[in-house]
């Protein structure tokens, strides 16, 4: 347990920097992560639909239309990295609808609680959490998902992290983190929860920080192609860009239209400073 507890404090701890600091593209880093974080619990739940099907829904739904069970999943990430961390009762139980959890008021109150708790405990932040993820399935079995958002949330809190990075449930899926003859996974209150837990968050920041230095490399890219841009509207486009995981060709952004904003988005692609994410020839997705 020394060993995965030393290595999940020095990936949290390298980490702690690129949180803190809030880096001009730091927007679009924790979108992405959200995004991969929705995939994982899709997996978690029984469900096959992958990150560019989540852009989809995310992107080319109406307004107003429903974005069906995997979009409500990721809007409940989008929620934790969208504020300060927030596990009230209404936070949580916004985040329960995501997940297709029906809870009621009291479960709300306790989930909460125990949140807070985990948030005042003297105990190292993975021991707090490998608790609060333990007591969360108790109140309620189907809520593993339910209880890793919240493990991000109180991290956060924790580490002083003005909004949440999520991290833990995509590690949690890796095939290396699993454990015996059988190869099961790892899952709160199971055996070796504590340390699996561990070891996820090791990973996952590790992945977290690498996905950072990619991203300020783009960044850095984009914002220098920035001058070299002549349509009305383009500097609204580079702060969505730095802000968002992707964005469809026919956004609403800084009054451009959308053929001009199609123009925008090639002629960045040509710069090499974006990338069209969906592969398709129309209904494009452009993105870092």
């Amino acid at each position: 347990m020394v060993d995965a507890a030393f290595l999940a404090g020095a990936s949290l701890a390298a980490l702690d920097a690129i949180a803190r600091e809030n880096p001009p593209w730091s927007g679009v880093w924790r979108q992405r992560l959200a995004l991969q974080a929705a995939a994982a619990s899709l997996r978690l739940i029984g469900r096959r639909e992958d990150q560019n099907q989540l852009r989809d829904v995310q992107l080319l739904r109406r307004p107003g239309d429903d974005p069906g069970p995997a979009g409500r999943v990721l809007l409940a990430w989008r929620q934790l990295v969208a504020r300060s961390p927030d596990f009230s009762p209404d936070a949580i139980a916004r985040a329960a609808a995501g997940f297709g959890l029906v809870l009621n008021a009291a479960e709300f109150a306790a989930l909460a609680d125990r949140a807070i708790e985990a948030t005042r405990s003297d105990r190292t932040a993975i021991v707090a959490l490998a608790e609060l993820t333990e007591r969360v399935v108790r109140v309620r079995p189907d809520a593993e998902v339910l209880a890793l958002w919240l493990a991000d949330a109180v991290l956060a809190q924790k580490l002083k992290w003005p909004v949440p990075v999520p991290l833990v449930t995509s590690a949690i899926l890796d095939p290396n983190a699993r454990r015996g003859a059988a190869g099961k996974r790892p899952r709160p209150g199971g055996e070796g929860w504590q340390q699996a837990l561990a070891l996820a968050y090791a990973q996952a920041a590790a992945g977290a920080i690498d996905l950072a230095g990619e991203l300020a490399r783009r960044a850095e890219v984009l914002q220098a192609a920035a001058p070299k841009l002549r349509a009305k509207g383009s500097g609204a486009v580079i702060v969505a860009l730095l802000s968002e995981d992707a964005l469809a060709s026919s956004a609403n952004i800084g009054g451009i239209s959308d053929r001009g904003l199609r123009r925008l988005f090639d002629r960045l692609v040509a710069l090499g400073a974006l990338r069209e994410l969906s592969g398709r020839p129309t209904f494009r997705i452009y993105g870092l």
